[in-house]
């Protein structure tokens, strides 16, 4: 307990003695700060006057938004600043008219007032800026989207009209030879630069992309899936983590490789400063077509279908392997293409020619994978009709019919000529499904790694339970709350990255920008609510309660118990101590997120309305709760009788009362009921229970032999008590017997029961040990007639006369 304490004290100065630790920053350094960020505005302004490419552009958006983040966090301190100057001038107090202050107050307050203008001053530039930093942004976006609207609304003449045949051939005479000096000039310097022998650098550059291309990859992968068997704590984490690992080494061996390649080459000197678009276009083909097959691998696992965390059959995995491979082809080919046409500077014809070959490859690669997924599907459909199965999913049939309608759409835009739209809706059907591919994986990885490692039988859960106590259920609940947390942050990635390659939702940067301003909150009321605000009031919540908690276990389990309270009274006073306590807490909490006393008055006032109407039953029960902790006509451990139920009591809170009955059940009695209605209370004045036993025997019984015979089976019974003394008396004599009445006292109404039980099987055996019949009365039912004619049968007519009723 006291290491509990110390840890809580320790948690406390630190939560008390953050702000005044915080150091802030000078106002003349916050003013640089400022004036940096404007400067830096300037120069993204300058820039946008001039035509920028996308890429570009994207720097530029990403440098207004760290620039707007910084503004906000000066403005943060500023405005700390500014709040602290206010509070000293509150504390000089109001000029008094025609009093005479005294001249170092003077001093101060003039010095206060010139500190005040110098922060207004740089906290209102702040402002400016941040706003200017948006409005860059905001143009920024608007940009990037009017030109990929222009781009998707852009015609061009249809493939099927000879105009767009004849404007393609016109061209190609140009864009040929365009072509062919792009080339010569590479090969020309290729020939200067190998006069003198092949460069070591090529040969060096080569070595090395073939080593991360064949024996690093195929050892990176070996040792991850040796790895992950020796070491992994679970299957499911094992197969999650060893596909994201196969992700990772073929995406990255291939990117390196394909790098040093590159890098050899111009270390050499063989290739023109004109082909380093070429060249980095390589590069970049070379690691999306990697990602895309080894992301298709890691989840069919072709040859390893026991590590394959998708619910794919085996043949459906191999059959849809050829398909990804050549979609990774044409990916890499696509992309390397545009690059070529972007070096060698291809005409707008020339672009719209192989935008609509690059569109219609894509379509047909597409609709066959969709015809393909058709029969995988119709297979498994007839094989689970035949097993009795439902096998499709109405999400993935409404996903088919929802790409098969984009397809038709792009097609249908290709041939009216706007290409640009086709291979646009072509791109994103491919680049959603690879996104999607990629997220699933994402997610089931991080749900298997945080629901395994937060695991009560996990080595951390284990851990965790030992030295901080959690129990195990508080254990999986953090597992499962962190990887909710985590696929929540994937799943807005995954959304802004869904148009980051065409252009449009400014991509990873828009997304994380938006959260930025999501972190800065709303204010509402006066109060502002964020992220951080709220996450604070958690960690002052959670301390408050474990305050409470460590401070009413020591309560309950080191003062009460030396006290003379019993045991009843311990409880009332540990219930009231905790429920003051997490009134507290939540004060304290209210408190932490800026809603004074005055809010939390006018919250309760509001609430009292409420109380009035729909809580008066939760209200009545809880002041009823209250009553009977305080004056305690019911106590924890009395036996008690509500209306026809009969047991002990076991808790009471201040909603209600448990109750447990003699079958192990819980009865559970509201507070209101327990004062407003009749309770019997068989131990509110003392604790014992009493034995009754009535019985009979025949009038010429000796009676002082009966009652010998009673009072002996009351003190061979080990349960009744000697003081009050067991007692007998003759009650009645009535029908030929007399009537007793005896009576005992056993040490709880609990015990009544079972002595009683035992008692009546000795007196069963004693009486008739001595022939005393306990029977009961025979009885005999003799018929008198005071006339004979009453025995004789009437005659009809007598029956019929009037006035005769008819026997019955």
């Amino acid at each position: 307990m006291s290491v509990f304490v110390r840890l809580l004290l320790t948690l406390l100065l630190v939560l008390g003695t953050a702000p005044a630790q915080a150091q802030v920053a000078p106002t003349a350094e916050l003013s640089r700060q400022i004036a940096q960020a404007e400067a830096d505005l300037r120069a993204v302004d300058r820039a946008l006057d001039t035509p920028v490419d996308a890429d570009d552009r994207s720097a530029l958006r990403v440098k207004a938004l760290a620039v707007q983040q910084t503004v906000r966090a000066t403005e943060g301190q500023l405005e700390d600043q500014l709040a602290m100057v206010d509070a000293r001038i509150a504390g000089l107090g109001p000029v008094t008219k025609d009093v005479a202050e005294a001249p170092d107050i003077q001093r101060q307050r003039q010095n206060l007032a010139r500190n005040r203008t110098v922060i207004d001053a740089a906290f209102k530039r702040g402002r400016l800026a941040e706003v200017e930093a948006q409005q860059l942004v905001d143009e920024m976006d608007r940009s990037q989207a009017e030109q990929l609207n222009e781009t998707l609304s852009t015609r061009v003449h249809s493939p099927l009209a000879p105009a767009f045949w004849t404007s393609l051939f016109a061209s190609m005479p140009r864009d040929m030879r365009r072509v062919d000096l792009f080339l010569t000039q590479g090969f020309k310097q290729i020939r200067a630069q190998w006069d003198g022998g092949l460069p070591w650098q090529v040969l060096l550059g080569a070595a090395l992309a073939f080593a991360f291309l064949f024996p690093i990859r195929l050892a990176g992968r070996r040792f991850g899936q040796h790895y992950l068997i020796g070491s992994a704590p679970g299957h499911r984490v094992r197969r999650s983590v060893y596909a994201l690992w196969r992700v990772l080494v073929g995406t990255l061996a291939p990117v390196l490789a394909a790098f040093m390649l590159v890098q050899g080459f111009r270390w050499a000197g063989l290739l023109p400063q004109r082909w380093d678009t070429l060249l980095d276009g390589f590069v970049g083909a070379t690691g999306f077509a990697a990602f895309t097959a080894s992301l298709a691998g890691a989840l069919l696992m072709r040859r390893q279908p026991s590590w394959r965390i998708a619910p794919l059959a085996d043949e459906t995995a191999k059959r849809l392997h050829p398909m990804i491979l050549l979609l990774a082809g044409i990916a890499f080919a696509s992309v390397l293409l545009d690059y070529f046409n972007s070096a060698v500077g291809a005409s707008r014809t020339a672009m719209a020619a192989w935008q609509m070959i690059e569109g219609v490859v894509h379509l047909t690669w597409i609709a066959a994978f969709l015809l393909l997924l058709g029969r995988l599907r119709a297979a498994r459909a007839d094989r689970h009709e035949a097993e009795g199965g439902l096998p499709i999913g109405a999400g993935l049939a409404m996903a088919t019919l929802v790409t098969w309608a984009l397809v038709i759409l792009a097609l249908i835009a290709l041939a009216c000529g706007y290409v640009g739209l086709s291979l646009f809706v072509a791109r994103l059907i491919i680049w959603v499904a690879i996104l999607g591919a990629a997220l699933y994986l994402l997610l089931g990885t991080a749900d298997d790694v945080a629901t395994t490692l937060f695991s009560r039988d996990s080595h951390l859960g284990q851990t965790l339970s030992r030295t901080v106590g959690l129990r195990g259920s508080v254990v999986d609940q953090f597992g499962v709350l962190i990887s909710g947390a985590v696929r929540i942050l994937l799943v807005l990635v995954a959304l802004g990255l869904l148009t980051m390659p065409f252009g449009g939702g400014g991509g990873l940067g828009s997304v994380f920008g938006r959260l930025g301003t999501f972190a800065q909150g709303i204010e509402i009321g006066g109060v502002a609510i964020s992220p951080g605000a709220i996450l604070r009031a958690v960690i002052v919540l959670t301390l408050g309660l474990a305050i409470v908690r460590g401070f009413t276990g020591w309560l309950e389990k080191r003062y009460l118990p030396v006290t003379d309270l019993d045991g009843s009274a311990r409880n009332s006073a540990g219930l009231v101590a905790r429920y003051v306590g997490i009134a507290l807490a939540i004060i304290w909490t209210l408190a932490s997120l800026g809603i004074g006393v005055e809010r939390i008055a006018l919250l309760l006032s509001a609430l009292s309305v409420g109380i009035g109407f729909g809580l008066q039953a939760i209200t009545q029960n809880f002041v009823s709760g209250l009553i009977l902790l305080a004056e305690r006509p019911i106590k924890i451990g009395d036996w008690v009788r509500v209306g026809t139920d009969e047991g002990d009591v076991k808790r009471i809170s201040v909603r209600s009362t448990e109750i447990t009955l003699a079958d192990h059940s819980t009865l559970i009695v509201p507070n209101s009921e327990l004062i407003t209605k009749t309770v019997l209370n068989k131990t509110l004045s003392s604790p014992l229970g009493r034995i009754q036993i009535q019985f009979s025997v025949p009038l010429g019984t000796k009676v002082d032999k009966v009652l010998g015979i009673v009072l002996g089976a009351f003190v061979e019974e080990p349960a009744v008590l000697e003081d009050p003394a067991p007692a007998a008396f003759v009650d009645s004599i009535a029908d030929g017997r007399i009537l007793f009445n005896c009576f005992a006292h056993v040490g709880s109404p609990r015990d009544v029961y079972g002595a009683r039980s035992r008692t009546f099987l000795a007196l069963l055996r004693e009486f008739a040990a001595n022939e005393i019949d306990i029977g009961t009365v025979p009885q005999r039912l003799e018929v008198l007639a005071e006339h004979p004619r009453l025995l004789e049968p009437r005659r009809k007519d007598e029956d019929e006369a009037p006035g005769n009723p008819a026997p019955t």
